[in-house]
């Protein structure tokens, strides 16, 4: 069943709506008799893991772990001034 509220009811009975909701009931939410939005049920939905589903389509560069030597000298000069 779907129920239709303007905003200030729905402010008002927010607690109500949501326990129609749990109850399997729609709830349409309206501003000056148009509505905005609908509270339903929320779904989790899962998929299925499948370990392996990326193999070959993510590449990571053998040196990605490395830091560049000049990278590390703009650095540490940069918090030698902060302390300054």
């Amino acid at each position: 069943m779907t129920q239709t509220v303007n905003i200030y009811a729905a402010k008002a009975q927010l607690s109500g709506l949501l326990a129609a909701v749990e109850a399997g009931d729609e709830v349409v939410i309206a501003r000056a008799g148009r509505p905005i939005a609908r509270l339903t049920q929320y779904e989790h939905r899962t998929r299925d893991r499948s370990p392996g589903a990326m193999k070959g389509l993510i590449w990571m560069s053998p040196n990605f772990d490395e830091t560049d030597e000049q990278f590390i000298q703009d650095f540490d000069a940069a918090s030698d001034q902060a302390l300054l």
